[in-house]
């Protein structure tokens, strides 16, 4: 196991609902749901295959899209479309599939991803599958409370 230094997924999820904004560095980023429009940017890498290609249309349609464009991140996203298409080989090593997965992460395209990077897709006039304001969590009783109200005692 890693020792010492800050993880991506240590610590809190960022709220994009929190109170106090000014303690986030940042603001959050909203994404159109409908995602890129317009042409498929050209491959950047040697030679590409049937499922690289089927892949890369696919990605450039997401609403991540648009901040990759924004940042010239085409190489990142066909770099991840490889291993991708690598990884889904029945025969590719494990660890394969760990760069994958942190690769998602750092593209956006996974929900821890996406709270890193502060982006959110909006979807406005869509059902919420969640509640957009605060939530309230009520911490559960400490155990000596747990126990006190099993016995029955006063202290």
């Amino acid at each position: 196991m890693p020792k010492g230094g800050a993880r991506s997924r240590s610590g809190p999820a960022p709220d994009p609902n929190a109170l106090r904004r000014e303690r986030d560095a940042g603001e959050w980023t909203i994404l159109p749901v409908e995602g890129r429009q317009g042409a498929t940017p050209d491959w950047p890498l040697t030679e590409q295959t049937d499922r690289e290609d089927d892949l890369w249309v696919g990605l450039w349609e997401k609403p991540q899209a648009l901040m990759w464009e924004r940042y010239g991140q085409e190489i990142e996203v066909a770099l991840y479309v490889r291993r991708l298409a690598e990884a889904e080989k029945p025969e590719a090593f494990v660890n394969l599939g760990t760069l994958v997965r942190q690769m998602a992460d750092a593209l956006g395209l996974t929900t821890p991803g996406m709270r890193a990077n502060r982006w959110r897709i909006d979807r406005a006039g869509e059902e919420d599958e969640a509640p957009t304001g605060p939530t309230t969590l009520i911490a559960p009783a400490s155990a000596r409370a747990r126990l006190r109200a099993v016995s029955g005692g006063s202290g």
